[in-house]
């Protein structure tokens, strides 16, 4: 994504690397996915050997980090979305 005189900087960085809305979208999917996975099943399911075989964190410091990350990243996408930044950039490259 190519910044613009009026983008925050906060949303350049987020998509910097990402130059569609689609390459966003699974980010922030993959992000709630590791999100879920960050959360320590293994102190709150007992009793479950392949709980604790399959969800190796077992503190919360993991999704303390993802939660952010993820809002970050959909605050992000809102702000492209209403300031029609995926436009400009799927123009430059035809």
């Amino acid at each position: 994504m190519e910044k613009t005189d009026d983008m925050p900087i906060w949303v350049y960085l987020a998509f910097s690397s990402i130059t569609t809305r689609k390459g966003a979208v699974w980010l922030i999917l993959s992000s709630i996915v590791f999100t879920l996975y960050c959360v320590p099943w293994s102190i709150l399911v007992t009793n479950s050997d392949w709980v604790t075989t399959l969800f190796l964190i077992d503190d919360w410091s993991w999704v303390a980090m993802m939660i952010p990350v993820t809002l970050w990243y959909l605050i992000s996408l809102r702000w492209v979305d209403r300031n029609l930044g995926w436009a400009a950039t799927v123009r430059d490259e035809s």
